[in-house]
């Protein structure tokens, strides 16, 4: 028993040395690893606040654009909640979204260059690849809009799957205009084609063909 007793006390004071030792520095990591844990939890509740005041934000923004009409007063409200999205959440992809209804408002008022501003703001962002292919195909037709061939073209090289056809609709009518009706017609036919194929319509090509006088491949 004796042997035992001391086996024990030697096991004591060696405990006791090793927390003399190390128990300060064991104290501050377990310390540090809590912070961690609660700095960690804090940022994922910030990030979850955050999103969903973007989210409300552009709710309210959504509700007052898809009003039949939209009086001075609800216009200032829409670009009020846009600039407060631009400023509070800019890497939101709920701001990339307002930018795009930004721009449908800019149309409605007839202010082209606005509308190009808030699209190109779309184009140049880190938004999702689909997002940015649809606002190069929106700014392609404006540029069509307003004489700027080239620079439709060049928004639509690229498209994704999903708006090929549509940006090869677009691409005919810039080749319309500049006259180039060999290169429009195969542009209008690939889109017909492409529509096809995806089942997403693309409307107005046949007219469009009729008006080149070329029979339509569908």
């Amino acid at each position: 028993m004796a042997e035992e007793l001391r086996s024990e006390e030697e096991q004591l004071e060696a405990i006791k040395r090793w927390w003399s030792e190390n128990g300060k520095s064991l104290i501050a990591g377990v310390v540090l690893a809590g912070a961690g844990i609660f700095a960690f939890k804090a940022w994922q509740n910030y990030e979850a606040s955050q999103s969903e005041a973007a989210s409300m934000r552009y709710q309210q923004l959504i509700s007052l654009v898809s009003q039949p009409t939209l009086e001075d007063a609800g216009v200032q409200r829409a670009r009020n909640l846009i600039s407060e999205l631009e400023s509070e959440h800019a890497d939101s992809l709920y701001t990339q979204m307002a930018h795009l209804l930004d721009a449908s408002m800019s149309v409605k008022a007839d202010d082209l260059d606005a509308a190009a501003k808030a699209l190109q703001s779309v184009v140049d962002s880190d938004a999702d690849s689909y997002l940015k292919g649809l606002a190069s195909l929106r700014l392609a037709r404006l540029h069509v809009e307003l004489g700027e061939q080239d620079k439709a073209l060049s928004l639509l090289e690229n498209p994704p799957t999903t708006l090929a056809a549509q940006a090869a609709a677009v691409r005919g009518d810039a080749l319309v205009a500049q006259g180039k009706r060999d290169e429009a017609v195969a542009a209008y036919q690939e889109a017909s084609r492409l529509s096809e194929q995806s089942g997403q319509p693309v409307y107005g090509l046949d007219l469009k063909l009729d008006d080149l006088a070329v029979e339509s491949p569908s």
